[in-house]
């Protein structure tokens, strides 16, 4: 299903959907566009997530290394 939307963008971005396609594909063009900016921002927002998730667990991951090596030294 599609549903019409009124936007206003820049003259310059305006320009730029012009130079790359024509008024019948805008639509199309714009969906795309759309669609690929929210792909390409989710991944960058995941990798974030999972970088502070690291450096949030980074001090509990070391213990339980330290632990395991010791357990390991030990022989169990």
């Amino acid at each position: 299903m599609y549903q019409k939307i009124n936007i206003t963008l820049p003259e310059q971005t305006v320009h730029l959907i012009e130079q790359m396609t024509n008024k019948s594909n805008r639509s199309s063009f714009i969906d795309e566009a759309v669609k690929y900016y929210m792909e390409h921002v989710g991944k960058i927002k995941l990798r974030e997530q999972l970088k502070q998730g690291a450096i949030k667990r980074t001090e509990r991951d070391l213990k339980l290394s330290k632990e395991l090596n010791e357990l390991e030294d030990n022989g169990w």
